[in-house]
């Protein structure tokens, strides 16, 4: 396993001193890890993938099969509490995919009950490196509504959740995969 994580900013995005929150509109992290490109989109494809990499503790469980296409979907059961900071409770979201290349790259918004839809998107990126596959994770709030821009509340989710999801993807992939579904 690659214990080397770099953050890399966009033209929009800084970092603060502290390395932890940009000061932009984007953020992105990357890490090497030692798998091929399709394995990796295999279990970013998956909804059950997901869940598994998830760092933030706010995605509980998914339904719905991999994805395979722009415009493919699978709802995730969310809990705001593990993140302490809107008392949400538990909640269910759309993921909706905005891109996808196959071992490549892709990218997804949320959608949920809440208006105006706030648009933000997250992301992954696959390279070949020597030692495996360069795996860039992206978070983009640049195109949320304004109602969501004013509100000041971006990102939501840390520059340092993002390379701690690398890391458990890292694992997860190391120990054979995402994790099977429940049964229903």
């Amino acid at each position: 396993m690659s214990d080397e994580a770099t953050a890399e900013t966009s033209d929009q995005s800084t970092s603060d001193p502290t390395g932890d929150q940009p000061t932009g509109e984007r953020m992105e992290v990357q890490r090497t890890i030692p798998a091929d490109a399709a394995t990796i989109f295999r279990v970013l494809c998956d909804p059950q993938g997901h869940v598994a990499i998830d760092s933030s503790g706010m995605l509980m469980s998914a339904e719905g099969e991999p994805v395979t296409a722009v415009g493919d979907s699978f709802v995730v059961h969310m809990d705001r509490e593990a993140l302490n900071d809107y008392p949400l409770g538990h909640y269910d979201v759309t993921v909706s995919i905005t891109t996808y290349v196959p071992d490549r790259e892709i990218a997804w918004t949320i959608r949920g009950k809440i208006r105006p839809q706030i648009g933000h998107i997250y992301g992954y990126r696959l390279e070949p490196a020597d030692e495996g596959t360069l795996v860039t994770s992206y978070y983009d709030w640049s195109e949320i509504d304004p109602v969501w821009k004013e509100a000041a509340i971006f990102p939501i989710i840390s520059e340092g959740a993002l390379r701690a999801t690398l890391g458990i993807l890292d694992r997860t992939i190391a120990r054979g995969g995402a994790a099977p579904a429940p049964p229903a």
